[in-house]
């Protein structure tokens, strides 16, 4: 299948505003290379040993959001729409500078984007335990590691953005022995089989997207775990009969308010609801939400501008 890349040059400021941006005119993925991300701690391994030093000095001074959008819908009238809703987005409309905000465009073929950034994606650690190796690269485990083989395809989940990064380290600090555990927005499968993996006796994965599923059982399959991890379409939780000790929404902020009473229904009393993919702008929000669902927030976690919440 055809796409048309888009690329919108921001800044930091305004990169999540302009991906969402994107993802309302119909993209089907996003994604954002900021400088000021790969450069932050160079020295510690344990985030930054999938970046070489030389990758960080070739990228671009501005942001670069990208997005791809099938070849259908990449017509004028979707160009001209998108041009005019970045055109709102001046500093006195925001409050902010969210850069040039111009527009570049390329038609691409769907295996060019779902490979070349492979070559960027190396074995790196998580906390204490964890690892995440892609399927294509080697990596010689050492004592205590639990090795999380993925292949992220083109589902979300491949470990390295803040979010999917702070929920496997509550993976590690939450996860007991024996404990079930109800991923809802699995995408690649990553934090069910990491919690399977830290001792969990099973897990459900739940997705919207039938892609992530496709991918997260492979995934699961690939790490020897398909009598214990199950992923399956679901919306949210319309439909799930599970209780579970821990449950995983690492979606948007919106879908985790939309979630903080009904989880309720699927947990084990004294049960863990840990969610992200929330920026800090909308955190209040959350806590709150989760306040009057009967929640008490137990950690609350920031990584860049994004935030995690662990809260029982």
């Amino acid at each position: 299948m055809d796409y048309l890349e888009v690329t919108v040059r921001t800044n930091t400021a305004g990169a999540d505003l302009i991906g969402e941006a994107l993802m309302s005119a119909g993209a089907k993925g996003v994604s954002i290379e900021d400088r000021a991300d790969a450069a932050m701690e160079p020295t510690d391994a344990t985030r930054w040993d999938l970046i070489d030093p030389s990758v960080i000095e070739k990228m671009d001074e501005d942001v670069l959001v990208r997005a791809y959008f099938p070849a259908e819908l990449a017509n004028g009238e979707m160009l001209a729409g998108l041009r005019a809703r970045l055109d709102a987005f001046t500093p006195e409309f925001l409050g902010f500078d969210a850069g040039s905000r111009k527009i570049q465009t390329v038609q691409v073929h769907e295996e060019d984007w779902a490979e070349n950034w492979k070559k960027y994606y190396k074995p790196f650690r998580v906390g204490r335990h964890l690892v995440v190796r892609p399927v294509w690269e080697d990596y010689e485990a050492q004592p205590g590691d639990h090795v999380i083989s993925i292949d992220p395809g083109m589902a979300f989940g491949n470990g390295t953005h803040e979010t999917t990064a702070m929920c496997l380290g509550l993976v590690e600090d939450l996860i007991h022995p024996g404990d079930e555990v109800l991923d809802v927005g699995t995408g690649s499968g990553i934090l069910a089989i990491a919690s399977v993996l830290m001792g969990a006796k099973r897990a459900l994965g739940i997705d919207i997207d039938p892609v992530a599923v496709r991918v997260a059982q492979e995934n699961i399959a690939r790490n020897g775990l398909s009598e214990r991890v199950t992923a399956q379409a679901g919306d949210l939780l319309q439909g799930v009969d599970m209780r579970a000790d821990v449950v995983f929404a690492n979606i948007i902020a919106d879908a985790v308010i939309l979630l903080c009473k009904a989880v309720r229904a699927h947990m084990k009393p004294g049960g863990v609801f840990v969610c992200s993919g929330i920026i800090l702008e909308r955190e209040a929000d959350v806590l709150q939400a989760l306040e009057e669902a009967g929640f008490a927030a137990e950690r609350v976690e920031h990584r860049g501008e994004w935030t995690a919440i662990a809260a029982r």
